[in-house]
Order: C-alpha cells, then sequence, then structure tokens
C-alpha cells in the first residue's frame, strides 16, 4: 500500500501536475528557437576561449574549500535534476505508451507517428524541454574545471556543446526516441554525477569503479544503436516515424561520442596499466 501511494504520488508529481501535463513547445516556450541554442553554443565556445587563454593565467586560484564548495552544490544540483528526468520521463513515457493507438502500442517510445500526428506537448516533452535547459546549465562543469586548473579535453568541449544542438533537435523535429533517450542519459548522469559529488567531498571511488562510470557511457551509445535499429524498422514497415531529420544528427553525434569515450577509456585505461606496471617493477 505504501508503494502504490508513493507511486501514485510521484505520478501526480511528475506526470499529472498541470505544469507538466499542460506543457507545449512553441514559439515563447524558453529555448524555442535556433538562435537561442546557436548563442548558448558559441557563447560557450568563446567563454572557454577567453578563459583559458587570457584570463585564468592571469588570476590566482580560488580557494581549494570554495572550489570544493561549489562543485558539491553544483553536483548536487545535477544529480536530482537527472533522477528527476530519468522518473519523469520514465513514468510519462508509459503513460503515454498506454493511451496511444495500437500499432503495436509498445511502439511508441521508439516511433511517434509521423505526418503531424505527434504534438511537441503534454508530459515528455516537458520532460525533454527541462533536459534541454538542464544541458545549458551542465556548461557549469567547464567552468569549475577551468577553475581547478585541470586539463580540458576535446571530448568534454565537444561533448557540451553540441548536445545542446542535439536537445533542440529533439524537440524542434519531435524525435521518435527522445524517450529513450532521455530515460538512458539521465539515468547515466545519475551515476555519473554520484560520483563527481563524491569526489567533491574527497570520498574516492574505486579505481575500477571509476572505470566502470565510462564504460556505462559507453555502454549508453551501444544501447542507443540497438534502439535506433528498432526505430528504422518500424519507420519501414510500420507506417513512418516523426523526426528522422533529428534522428540522422543524433545517430551522427552518438557515433562521434562513442569513438571518443573508446579513445579515451583506451588511453586512460593503458596508462593506467603502465603505471601500476611501474609500481610493480
Amino acid at each position: 500500500m505504501a508503494a502504490a501511494a508513493l507511486l501514485s504520488r510521484a505520478r501526480w508529481l511528475l506526470v499529472e501536475h498541470p505544469a507538466v501535463a499542460s506543457f507545449r513547445w512553441q514559439p515563447g516556450t524558453l529555448g524555442a528557437t535556433p538562435s537561442f541554442a546557436a548563442a548558448v553554443i558559441f557563447g560557450y565556445l568563446a567563454a572557454v576561449l577567453v578563459l583559458h587563454r587570457l584570463l585564468l593565467p592571469r588570476l590566482p586560484p580560488p580557494p581549494p574549500r570554495a572550489l570544493r564548495l561549489a562543485s558539491a552544490a553544483h553536483n548536487t544540483v545535477l544529480l536530482a535534476l537527472s533522477a528527476a528526468m530519468a522518473a519523469g520521463c520514465a513514468l510519462s513515457t508509459a503513460t503515454a505508451s498506454a493511451a496511444a493507438p495500437p500499432r503495436p502500442r509498445w511502439a511508441w517510445p521508439f516511433c511517434f507517428p509521423p505526418g503531424g500526428a505527434t504534438e511537441a506537448s503534454g508530459p515528455v516533452f516537458f520532460w525533454a524541454h527541462v533536459f534541454y535547459l538542464s544541458k545549458v546549465y551542465e556548461l557549469g562543469d567547464t567552468l569549475l574545471i577551468l577553475l581547478a586548473r585541470r586539463p580540458l579535453t576535446l571530448l568534454h568541449v565537444y561533448h557540451h556543446a553540441v548536445v545542446v544542438a542535439m536537445c533542440y533537435l529533439w524537440l524542434a523535429t519531435r524525435q521518435s526516441l527522445m524517450p529513450i533517450a532521455l530515460v538512458t542519459n539521465a539515468g547515466v548522469h545519475v551515476v555519473m554525477y554520484s560520483y563527481y559529488l563524491s569526489c567533491s567531498v574527497g570520498l574516492r571511488w574505486p579505481r575500477r569503479l571509476k572505470r566502470a562510470v565510462t564504460e556505462l557511457q559507453i555502454v549508453q551509445f551501444l544501447f542507443s544503436f540497438a534502439a535506433s535499429v528498432v526505430m528504422l524498422w518500424l519507420h519501414f514497415t510500420a507506417g513512418g516515424c516523426e523526426g528522422m531529420a533529428g534522428w540522422v544528427f543524433n545517430a551522427v553525434f552518438n557515433a562521434s561520442l562513442l569513438a571518443l569515450f573508446l579513445d579515451f577509456h583506451g588511453a586512460a585505461y593503458k596508462a593506467a596499466k603502465g603505471g601500476n606496471k611501474g609500481k610493480a617493477e
């Protein structure tokens, strides 16, 4: 009974609340223009360049305690947001799938009905909008790295910049795999920001668990390609799927991220293995 009551309360807050249920992606919605996404991306890249090359080398680093507190607060916000987005979109998708016309019904999270039959409104699109805006807030990751004077990788900057465009296209094109991609990505980020939060408060994870965080991100990309196979099968056998242009961008982006993550994982594992070998000798 307690579990059922908790689920009912969660469903009301995350799916049935008027602000969630009545959401509509339309002109006037925050971020609902290509110029907004472009301004965020180019502003981010310019800020990284100016801070990294011009300003921070001339300024003293912030006090370590202040930096740890800022990092802990930032990671706590993103951990809570990721958990809410994963749960909210999962419950919203289950509700929408149950109400969807049978084509078959399980297909809805993989393949939105095309031809204008899918409106960019309701709980799933609400959580996609929250996810989009969270990626703007997530750019603060880079500022913390720069302030801590830690190395800034191409993978980090590329991922943070292009993911903003991807999330905009999810909403603008009503991309069919959006619910699955959102739930899996937010779920992975729960683990990732748990790790970052632990580090910021001085709790170090064992090396094998740190490595597992990167491997979980790689599995996420492989899963996205498996889901794409299902979507493409439905697209060509069940009358088409909405948002194919958005899916093409997403697929190319995921393929590039997979290559970069594999390269990062291989380099990090090789360095760790070499370091351990040196210690043993």
